[in-house]
């Protein structure tokens, strides 16, 4: 009688008007109505959410904005360990700075005109020096574009995140970092390897033995297990050091190749002998080595393990279940 529209979820023969069920994600709003059916309209918004959340949806912007930076942790290889915040953040990308290690399989997904710039690295072999990398995704933003520099495992992980984010700064170029799952870590966990076990390990180091020579002393004085990263080249050295510098030549080594990919591969052995056992496997980077106690136990049996040392750690069935 008032001419007043009534919305009254609950019964819609009294309702004339409704109101949306409303999705957002970053700057895209998406309502969505569905007959006069509440919750229908929700169930719908949800789904639609979920997809821009994940960037399943088109959300990649066509008209020019203000340019930024995202760091992105690609994770450490398969394609669907990336973030659902990585994820989204790539769909919406214009520019893409993508590294050697990262799930490069995303590209295929991306539009056709959105720039891709290789900025791979090898051992003495880089596709763009660090310094051209900070500045290219100085320069692509200040032209107002959104640029993923999308990295494997972790960005601030061995992973000179860091550098770029402080180029980015002194430029005034608004950056964010959206953290990865690190290889330190998910790669020996895909192997069925812990880096910590209750009695057996309880502290782990990561170290990178790709360039300044690590303190070979305070690595082999460390407790618990020793991840070391980009060292395949100089396994054999590696092994050799520490066994000077005081760590058992028994101590049990597992080598991961390629993990979380249908590629994933183990070789197993002690100090004393990985460096023989890779070169008869032909190991070859990526790989991420382990060394300590928690290298000789075997959660599962996974395609391509190849052992050189006993398989389960003594006394590790009786440090009863983590907690």
């Amino acid at each position: 009688a008032a001419r007043v529209w009534c919305s009254k979820g609950g019964d819609p023969a009294a309702s004339r008007a409704w109101t949306p069920s409303v999705a957002r994600a970053g700057d895209v709003t998406v309502a969505v109505g569905a007959g006069g059916d509440p919750r229908r309209a929700a169930a719908i918004k949800d789904a639609v959410a979920l997809l821009l959340d994940t960037g399943a949806l088109p959300v990649r912007r066509h008209r020019p904005g203000p340019g930024s930076v995202a760091l992105v942790g690609g994770g450490p290889g398969a394609r669907d360990l990336i973030t659902t915040r990585g994820r989204r953040l790539l769909a919406e990308a214009d520019v893409v700075v993508v590294d050697r290690l990262a799930p490069r399989e995303l590209l295929d997904d991306l539009d056709p005109d959105v720039e891709v710039v290789e900025a791979g690295k090898t051992a003495h072999r880089h596709t763009l020096t660090q310094d051209q990398i900070n500045a290219v995704l100085v320069e692509k933003a200040l032209a107002g574009r959104r640029v993923v520099r999308l990295k494997g495992g972790d960005p601030f992980v061995l992973g000179r995140g860091s550098e770029e984010v402080l180029a980015c700064v002194a430029a005034g170029v608004p950056v964010e970092v959206v953290p990865g799952v690190t290889s330190a870590i998910a790669v020996p966990g895909a192997a069925g390897i812990p880096v910590t076990h209750r009695g057996v390990s309880r502290q782990v180091t990561i170290a990178s033995a790709h360039e300044a020579q690590p303190d070979w002393g305070s690595l082999a004085a460390l407790e618990g297990t020793l991840v070391l990263l980009m060292g395949v080249g100089q396994l054999r050295d590696q092994a050799a050091r520490l066994v000077e510098h005081g760590k058992d030549a028994s101590t049990p080594v597992a080598i991961v190749e390629r993990g979380t990919t249908p590629e994933q591969r183990t070789t197993r052995g002690t100090l004393a002998d990985i460096a023989d056992v890779a070169d008869a496997r032909g190991v070859r980077s990526p790989a991420v080595i382990v060394i300590g106690e928690v290298a000789g136990l075997v959660l599962d049996a996974p395609p391509g393990a190849c052992s050189g040392a006993p398989g389960v750690v003594p006394g590790a069935a009786d440090a009863g279940p983590d907690v």
